[in-house]
């Protein structure tokens, strides 16, 4: 009842009139709020980005992205510009000032994506930004937007029109009736030679050698239900070394601390661990991987972004949804349980990969190219 009161008021202030025309003429700025979405969410979604640059090479792209968030986008060349938006800081007056000046800017285009959830914050952001033109969702997968007339262009967005669509796929319903689209869904984050320098001398410091095996591995993941058993990890592990004889690193942050900790305690091999990294950091050495293994998580979609053939394992969420796509980005699932995946499951995958890698490294030999 308390909201209902609320979105009349704001309404009766901020209210749009509705404007049907898919005509966005040749917009030079555009701006894009996603502050509240995960960092899995944001690089599972670079496709949108993408798209809006190839269909307007010249126009100028700002985004808005939060602090948890902001890591996905680092460096990102589809980008041009990038504001972190923080709650805790919006009292502050020169943050407010600054972050006012960036909403003046003349846009041509505002635009608010969703996938799963709806942020009345990024609405009345799109709102308060100097923009001719502001496209929301009206409705999201059923939800009603209780505040879409704060956009002038409103779309319906549903999933279960398409329950199996990849998250890259569907996050360009919010511009595909305005001509915008792209072929490529695939993921993107830039490093540069700093970050691969960082990732090279920590590859030294494993003793890595050129010519050798590299697999990467992340065991942790923010949800539970999307942990894999770390034996089973372990057992995999061993069973990879025995017959490849590779060198293994491990990522991971602060908070998969326990998870990492049971690894270095009960592993029978040595193990480099790459901890604490940026995220371009994290993509360079996975670049440099043969495969990367991992839970559902955020790291998922960093190696996702690379070329690195990779093995996902899934528990409750969709695959279909929120796997990687591209050559040799392999998921596995069964259930929602997770565990109910074996080690001869994941083991079998690596295999089909790193038997390949092999056959092109004795060619590579052989040829010298």
């Amino acid at each position: 009842m308390i909201k209902d009161y609320f979105h009349s008021f704001v309404k009766k202030l901020l209210a749009l009139d509705e404007n049907t025309s898919r005509d966005l003429g040749n917009p030079k700025k555009i701006l894009i709020i996603r502050q509240h979405n995960q960092l899995g969410d944001l690089l599972a979604s670079v496709s949108l980005f993408r798209a809006i640059k190839q269909t307007y090479p010249k126009a100028h792209l700002t985004v808005i992205v939060s602090p948890a968030n902001c890591i996905a986008i680092h460096k990102n060349k589809l980008i041009d510009r990038s504001f972190v938006f923080d709650k805790k800081m919006i009292y502050h007056p020169a943050y407010f000032f600054e972050f006012w000046k960036l909403l003046k800017d003349n846009y041509d285009v505002a635009i608010v994506p969703a996938t799963v959830s709806i942020s009345f914050t990024s609405n009345l952001i799109s709102r308060f930004s100097n923009s001719t033109i502001r496209i929301g969702v009206k409705e999201l997968n059923g939800m009603i937007n209780p505040s879409a007339y704060l956009f002038d262009r409103q779309l319906v967005m549903d999933w279960r029109k398409h329950p199996d669509s990849n998250v890259s796929d569907f996050c360009l319903d919010i511009v595909r009736e305005f001509g915008i689209s792209t072929n490529d869904f695939s993921s993107e984050i830039s490093f540069d030679k700093s970050d691969e320098k960082n990732a090279i001398e920590f590859l030294d410091s494993i003793g890595y050698k050129k010519n050798s095996l590299l697999i990467g591995l992340h065991v942790g993941a923010g949800k539970p239900p999307n942990r894999w058993s770390l034996k089973k990890f372990i057992e995999l592990i061993n069973r990879l070394d025995s017959q490849y004889k590779a060198k293994f690193y491990l990522t991971g942050s602060r908070a998969d601390k326990e998870e990492l900790d049971y690894v270095r305690e009960h592993l029978n091999i040595p193990a480099g661990f790459f901890i604490d990294r940026t995220i371009p950091e994290v993509a360079a050495l996975i670049s440099r991987s043969d495969i990367f293994i991992t839970n559902d998580t955020g790291i998922m979609h960093v190696a996702g972004a690379t070329r690195t053939p990779q093995v996902s394992i899934f528990g409750p969420t969709n695959p279909y949804n929120w796997a990687p796509v591209g050559k040799n980005k392999i998921f596995l699932w069964k259930s929602d349980l997770i565990d109910d995946i074996t080690v001869d499951d994941v083991f079998c995958s690596c295999q089909k990969v790193l038997n390949e890698e092999k056959l092109k490294m004795k060619d590579f030999l052989k040829t010298g190219n």
